[in-house]
Order: structure tokens, then C-alpha cells, then sequence
């Protein structure tokens, strides 16, 4: 009988076990989806950015300093994507990431800033659809921001949750890092307006 009792109870932890781990791969694979999103919507962001950039530098050409301070934000944000692409929820990938998108983000606020003075390019066609595609990306970038971090927040509390904290820590699921914003500059939108 208590030969029964003691298979009953290890059935019952391998079951627990199981299930646990399983649960823990269910919801890291939902972040690295989540994060997915994400970075589709900020290759669109970085496709649209050259394209903005060549459009306003017939007007800009007495601001060079500025449009290049763009590409060279554009590109280093598009590396620190897929390095975090490669790695979502990694602590330092995360962190270069949102470092890398605010010194974008304030490139792109100075250039916008600059372009402001140029009525020619405020009124061009190509300038303003640009300018739309890119509000519109930010848009869905925050958005998918909010999905990633909803999706990290059940990873982190699914690992904590006893009996799969137990799992985790066994079977390496470390913690997950939510893209937070650290700075208050960091929260102010890029404006982009050309009306």
C-alpha cells in the first residue's frame, strides 16, 4: 500500500513537472511572438526613415550635420533591434534597444524641428506622406510595445508561480525584460507634423 501511495505521489510531481515546464515554454514563445511584432514594425520604421531623409535633404542642404545624425541614429537602432531580435527579453539587448530608439527618436524630433523653418518642405507631397507612414508606424510600434510587455509580464509571473519556479530555475528560464521606458525624455512622442 504505501508502495502505491509513494508512485501515486511521483506520478503527480512528474505531471506537476511536466505541465510547468510545458506552460513556461507556452509563454517565453508568446514574448519572443510579442517581440516579433516589434520588430517588424520598426523595420518598416527604419525602411521609411532613408526615404524621409532623401526627401528632405534637397531643402536641408545647409544642415547636413542633421540628416546624417538621423542615419546614423536609424542605423544603429536597426543593430540593437536585431540583436534583441536574436534575444528578445534579454536584459542588455533590451536596454541597448530603448537606448538606441530615444537617440533615434531624438534625431528625428530635431530634424522634424528643423524642417518646420522650410516651407517648401513642409508643403512637399512626398515629404507629408512620409511623415504620415511614420506617425502611423509609431502608432503600431507603441502598440506592439504594450503586447511584447503584456506577454513578458505573464512569462515573468508564470516562472515565479510555485510549482514551475521550481521548473525554472532548473531548467534555465531566466527573467525577461519588459521594454520600459527609463528617462523622461524617452516618453515624449516624436512629433511628426508638416501642416
Amino acid at each position: 500500500m504505501i508502495g502505491w501511495i509513494i508512485l501515486g505521489v511521483l506520478v503527480l510531481f512528474v505531471l506537476l513537472a511536466v505541465t510547468a515546464y510545458n506552460r513556461l515554454v507556452e509563454l517565453r514563445n508568446r514574448y519572443k511572438n510579442a517581440f516579433s511584432q516589434i520588430d517588424v514594425q520598426l523595420k518598416r520604421r527604419y525602411d521609411l526613415i532613408p526615404n524621409l531623409v532623401e526627401t528632405a535633404k534637397g531643402y536641408l542642404k545647409h544642415e547636413r550635420q542633421t540628416l546624417e545624425a538621423v542615419i546614423v541614429a536609424r542605423n544603429q537602432a536597426s543593430t540593437a533591434a536585431q540583436r534583441a531580435a536574436a534575444t528578445p527579453g534579454d536584459a542588455t539587448a533590451m536596454r541597448e534597444l530603448a537606448g538606441a530608439e530615444t537617440t533615434l527618436g531624438g534625431a528625428l524630433g530635431r530634424m522634424f524641428a528643423l524642417a518646420e523653418a522650410y516651407p517648401d518642405l513642409k508643403s512637399n507631397t512626398t515629404m507629408n506622406q512620409l511623415s504620415e507612414e511614420l506617425s502611423s508606424t509609431e502608432n503600431k510600434v507603441a502598440f506592439a510595445r504594450q503586447a511584447y510587455n503584456d506577454a513578458v509580464m505573464a512569462y515573468n509571473t508564470g516562472r515565479e508561480i510555485f510549482p514551475a519556479s521550481i521548473i525554472a530555475g532548473a531548467t534555465g528560464f531566466a527573467e525577461a525584460r519588459l521594454w520600459e521606458i527609463e528617462r523622461a525624455v524617452e516618453r515624449e512622442a516624436v512629433k511628426v507634423s508638416f501642416a
